[in-house]
């Protein structure tokens, strides 16, 4: 196969990636001391995402959240196998309308808090209606 050039398309990650890795030229004279630090970049999947096949990324519609800091147009990284304990902002299926919210549980009742003064609280009737959570919200992307 003298000549040819093999292309391998499979992309494998950056794991096993170190900037020396990188091909450079030889120059003359001494390196930079930093360059006995340098790491690999930083991967965000590795960072942001714990399990890969439960977490998706949904784009925010809305001002429901802004108090929390997540505006209409963020992206958030939503990761369904993240138990939905109290406090936690999920993402909510109530009567076929997925809602962002802060959830709040007591032992006798089940609320949906906007983190804005524009709406109410929504109180679940769980006997009522038909209501699920769907993930959790594990961060927030937006663009500054």
């Amino acid at each position: 196969m003298d000549g040819e050039i093999m292309f391998n398309t499979a992309y494998n990650g950056s794991k096993r990636f170190t900037q020396w890795n990188v091909d450079h030229a030889n120059a003359t004279g001494f390196g930079a001391a930093a360059d006995d630090y340098v790491e690999r970049g930083i991967d965000l999947n590795e960072q942001l995402i714990r399990n890969k096949p439960a977490t998706f990324l949904m784009k925010v519609s809305g001002d429901a959240m802004i108090d929390a800091g997540i505006f209409s147009g963020d992206i958030v990284i939503v990761d369904r196998s993240v138990k939905a304990v109290n406090g936690k902002i999920v993402i909510a299926i109530l009567n076929g309308e997925m809602l962002i919210r802060r959830l709040e549980k007591t032992f006798n009742k089940t609320r949906l808090i906007p983190e804005t003064g524009k709406l109410s609280p929504i109180d679940i009737d769980l006997s009522a209606a038909d209501f699920s959570i769907w993930g959790v919200v594990t961060y927030c992307i937006h663009a500054v």
